[in-house]
């Protein structure tokens, strides 16, 4: 779609204590690069490898450690007891509707009086809305419990009140000076709350709610085994640290996805004829599915399917949703080449952001067209586009680069904005356009590390193809599910060549197929690197490539292969 081409920086991750790393090898009969990948990964001792090999739902934390916890229980048992009508309230994308989903099917097997709602991503936007709580109020409605959104929902929260609806706020977005005055707020990331792990999704903070009420019923955690394929799906999706508890959630919840689905994801697998799901077909196969809901139409769709209990129903949604799929696909196309375009147009001087905006883009993709210009250019970016008389945007930003924190020193120019460091989204009027881009450009530039600027490769360590063995692969898979903050290893071997019949492959021959031969005994190792065709001119002579490990499906056939990163000329 676009000829930029930047070079990448390959950075070799420090080398952990030899001693450490030996002694662990030994106490594990694995050889040291798996050693050291595992001490890379803050496991050092034996006990530490057996928690992080063979997870445990015991390792959960205890729901009640959340801040306010007791005062959520509290008010929703009194709802229940009483019969009140309960709303639970969520966002439009993967999280929120996942959390909306998971909510309202435990809350359905105590109590009959439970609705859900998603705002219009159009009319209302993101977030809590005046109009979901009219909504509330004028269908009597005395509690709204609201997932991954409220936490800097001040005035409306303040206007619930007033209209004697009550809020529970479940949230992990990063809070104001100013929490809302609800009934509770959980959220992990709140300064005065001491919840030994602060990175959960908005699902996951759903789930430790639901694990609460569950524990006060005398129900345990493998009672709630069900719910997990929803907590995994969000945690892919939300791009949060796979580590600590959601390593726990995201294990099991795997598990749950590929023996015993929910109706509506059994419903997408069943769609896209695959029979084992890894987190990679979680983030590239079943969120974006559910996502393209929210997108295109309405994310009340991803909600129905997720919680419908008869599966010919489940199938005929997840048909009209896998139709929003191929929709948001072209939309994405059409957009991104439009961006590009007019980023090129634009290109005067050195610019250290890629700012857009074009009324007529789609509301819906934007964020993704924001990834595709950030990917491209590798620069913080923007993409705006007109939502009812104000100027909506998706922010995405280069890895080490906070672009909330960016955001924040621009505030004098937006109406509001949230998100985390990599992602966000904002509102602003449209004669502020100008200032606010000027200004959010000046603070990129004198912020950013130039460094940054350029796409970086982490090696996490240099192998010798010879030593990848079986053994070695099969460990080497078990350290997953992988994701931020235990991505997958990403090895790095210098001086290799290929065997000649190397060749540029896809319908645009951007992709690179290569057998490549290594060591004395010139084994040959099948390699693809997916984008980098325009790499074919590196496999002349020997070259130095970055890879991680992975199977290759064809014909009913299994075998390893490389999956290239990048290659480069040797220094």
């Amino acid at each position: 779609m676009c000829s930029v081409q930047i070079a990448m920086r390959w950075t070799l991750k420090t080398t952990p204590n030899i001693t450490t790393v030996q002694q662990l090898s030994k106490d594990l009969s694995i050889d040291d690069t798996l050693s050291k990948l595992l001490v890379q990964r803050g496991v050092s001792t034996f006990e530490e490898a057996k928690k992080f090999f063979r997870p445990s739902l015991e390792e959960l934390h205890d729901p009640f450690l959340l801040k306010d916890m007791d005062l959520a229980v509290s008010r929703i048992e009194k709802a229940i007891a009483s019969n009140e009508n309960i709303l639970i309230y969520g966002d439009y994308d993967v999280d929120g509707t996942t959390s909306v989903s998971l909510v309202a099917s435990y809350l359905k097997t105590i109590t009959t009086s439970i609705s859900t709602y998603i705002p219009d991503r159009y009319d209302e936007g993101y977030g809590i809305s005046y109009q979901g709580i009219d909504f509330a109020a004028d269908n009597n409605f005395s509690l709204i419990i609201a997932l991954d959104c409220g936490i800097k929902a001040i005035d409306k929260v303040a206007y619930a009140t007033k209209k004697k609806v009550d809020f529970i706020i479940c949230d992990h977005h990063k809070p104001g000076p100013k929490i809302p005055d609800a009934v509770a707020v959980l959220n992990p990331k709140r300064v005065d709350c001491s919840y030994p792990y602060d990175e959960l999704c908005g699902c996951g903070v759903g789930f430790k709610l639901v694990q609460a009420l569950a524990s006060k019923r005398g129900q345990t955690i493998e009672d709630l085994t069900q719910y997990l394929d929803l907590v995994a799906i969000a945690i892919a999706a939300d791009i949060v640290p796979i580590t600590g508890e959601n390593r726990v959630l995201t294990y099991f919840g795997l598990q749950v996805i590929n023996s015993n689905p929910r109706n509506g994801i059994k419903a997408i697998i069943q769609e896209v004829h695959k029979k084992v799901l890894t987190i990679t077909d979680v983030v590239f196969i079943i969120a974006p599915r559910i996502n393209a809901a929210g997108r295109i139409k309405h994310g009340n769709a991803a909600v129905e399917l997720l919680t419908e209990s008869n599966f010919e129903q489940a199938l005929e949604f997840a048909k009209a949703i896998n139709q929003y799929n191929t929709e948001r696909r072209v939309l994405d196309a059409q957009i991104t080449k439009e961006a590009l375009l007019q980023i090129e147009e634009n290109k005067e001087k050195e610019q250290f952001t890629s700012v857009v905006f074009n009324e007529t883009w789609h509301k819906g993709v934007i964020g993704i067209v924001a990834s595709r210009l950030m990917e491209t250019y590798y620069r913080p970016t923007l993409v705006f586009t007109k939502s009812g008389n104000k100027l909506a945007a998706s922010a995405r930003s280069v890895k080490g680069f906070d672009v909330y924190e960016a955001l924040e020193q621009c505030s004098e120019f937006i109406e509001q904005f949230g998100g985390h460091k990599y992602a966000a989204g904002l509102t602003l009027d449209p004669e502020m356009y100008t200032a606010f881009k000027n200004k959010f450009e000046e603070v990129v530039k004198d912020t950013i590390d130039r460094e940054l600027l350029i796409p970086e490769i982490t090696i996490d360590a240099s192998l010798e193809l010879s030593d990848i063995s079986p053994k070695f692969f099969r460990i080497l898979q078990q350290m997953g599910p992988f994701g931020p903050q235990n991505m997958k290893p990403v090895f790095s071997t210098t001086a290799v060549r290929d065997n000649g019949y190397g060749k540029t492959v896809g319908a645009d021959k951007s992709h690179l197929k290569l057998n490549i031969i290594y060591g004395a005994d010139k084994k040959t190792y099948n390699a693809i690197g997916f984008g980098l065709g325009n790499k074919m001119k590196f496999i002349q002579n020997n070259f130095d490539i970055a890879y991680s490990l992975d199977e290759n499906e064809w014909n009913g056939r299994t075998s390893l292969q490389l999956l290239l990163k990048d290659i480069k000329k040797p220094l």
